[in-house]
């Protein structure tokens, strides 16, 4: 079947693009650009792509259009495709259709930490030598691609994402994904765009815990009072994970993870130690994610657990997340993608832990969390690991100033506990200030859920220069 995807060059439907081409579909697609990497990606995949939105991207008549949550009801190229009659669908419910129903879907969701833990389930099954299909909202290191097919029947890993599936199909992604078994890593009010308040932006992810079967599987974080009512109510079998230094409230996990020296784990399953495991990322928020994938892998799977703690330490990670772009006159510069207060914290406190010289954190407010005040009184906490802050900009103008983020204000809070904080202009300053501010031995952290227009390459470019 000839399928056309608009808004091809987005992370999921790209991803969608893939494993369509696998499965033997032509597939074309149409997108606003195709910047590296994943234009030459789509085009290395033999996809056509269309630069622009426009009724005459259809002329060769697709039996389906996949339109992609960018688009607006006005997209000339999406209005089109319906009027003219063409069977049209979202981009989750084609990959439930197309992919997810001849497997068995492995879902993780929550609010943080999907997109690494979701590319260590999948790097551990096929370790374990599982054909397991994956679909991840990040390039995982160790496959180069965002998909993969799998075998049918076998277990399918996919990122199970709350934000909306398109402009006709007003619901959360990860609805449509038929989980067999799920991962449930944390849940903080978050999307505000989409979700008016916490009540229903916790509301979506009960319904996603009702969408499991009596004979699947809910391995949730028990250091979050969300998760632990969320997951009282499952249908499911449900296992709770945590780490020893987390307030699990009542709830004994069945599988708990004890940090120890030199980077390892100890993981320990019903009370018995199960073994000590080498982590492959830093942080605690990582250790969590570590001991869900080994449950999942071991419990969901039958995996043996002395081959998924074997193959830990080679797991390379995900771009964009804990990823070290260079280090130049001894400053290590890493991107990443936290923007959520409780992941700018966590992710700074897994760099505190491995920093020798000073930590600075440059950071862009551009989702529609990140840039309204909902979270206004949080970000000073946020960046308590870091010794010096850079804040650039707010990356949304269209938002009232009545409503956006006071990065000046958190900048004061910082300077009064006593960092070094900058509320920058331009993003040119905040990389101008960053290259001018680090020395040896520091390491540079780069956060946004955007482009941030390449901050953290010139950053890198910039302290090459000084050198």
């Amino acid at each position: 079947m000839h399928i056309h995807l608009i808004g091809v060059a987005g992370t999921g439907m790209s991803a969608l693009a893939g494993l369509l081409v696998q499965a033997g579909h032509r597939v074309s697609g149409s997108d606003t650009a195709f910047d590296p990497p994943v234009g030459p990606y789509l085009e290395e995949l033999g996809i056509e792509c269309m630069e622009g939105w426009r009724e005459s991207n259809l002329n060769a008549q697709p039996g389906l259009v996949v339109v992609g949550n960018v688009c607006r009801p006005d997209n000339p190229e999406a209005r089109a495709a319906i009027e003219r009659g063409i069977a049209t669908t979202s981009m989750p419910a084609a990959l439930a259709e197309r992919v997810l129903s001849t497997r068995k879907p492995w879902v993780v969701a929550g609010t943080h930490g999907k997109t690494t833990t979701s590319a260590l389930v999948a790097y551990l099954v096929r370790q374990a030598g599982i054909d397991a299909g994956f679909f991840l909202g990040g390039l995982p290191l160790d496959f180069g691609q965002s998909s993969r097919l799998g075998t049918e029947g076998a277990p399918f890993v996919i990122e199970g994402d709350e934000y909306d599936s398109a402009f006709f199909e007003k619901v959360p992604k990860f609805w449509s994904y038929l989980p067999a078994a799920a991962i449930l890593t944390s849940i903080e009010y978050d999307h505000v765009d989409i979700y008016p308040d916490e009540a229903s932006y916790i509301d979506a992810f009960r319904r996603f815990v009702a969408l499991i079967p009596e004979d699947g599987w809910l391995f949730a974080w028990a250091g979050s009072e969300q998760v632990r009512e969320v997951a009282r109510a499952a249908n499911c079998k449900v296992r709770f994970y945590a780490l020893d230094e987390d307030d699990c409230g009542e709830v004994d996990p069945m599988w708990l993870g004890m940090r120890a020296p030199g980077g390892t784990l100890d993981l320990f399953g019903g009370g018995s130690l199960c073994g000590r495991a080498g982590l492959p990322l830093f942080g605690k928020h990582n250790a969590r994610n570590t001991v869900a994938a080994l449950a999942i892998a071991s419990e969901a799977g039958g995996a043996p657990l002395d081959r998924l703690i074997a193959a830990l330490p080679a797991f390379r990670g995900t771009t964009r997340r804990q990823e070290l772009v260079g280090i130049a006159g001894g400053v290590e510069v890493f991107d990443d993608f936290a923007h959520h207060p409780t992941a700018v914290h966590e992710t700074l406190s897994g760099f505190r832990e491995r920093t020798q010289g000073r930590l600075i954190a440059v950071f862009e407010p551009k989702s529609a969390t990140a840039s309204r005040r909902l979270h206004q009184h949080t970000y000073a906490d946020a960046f308590e690991p870091a010794d010096i802050v850079i804040m650039a900009p707010v990356g949304r103008r269209e938002i009232p100033t009545t409503e956006k983020l006071d990065t000046k204000r958190i900048a004061e809070q910082l300077i009064g506990r006593g960092k070094k904080a900058h509320a920058c202009e331009s993003v040119e300053d905040a990389i101008a200030i960053a290259v001018r501010l680090a020395q040896a031995n520091d390491t540079v952290v780069v956060m946004s859920n955007g482009r941030f227009e390449d901050a953290p390459d010139r950053i890198l470019l910039g302290l090459v220069r000084r050198h």
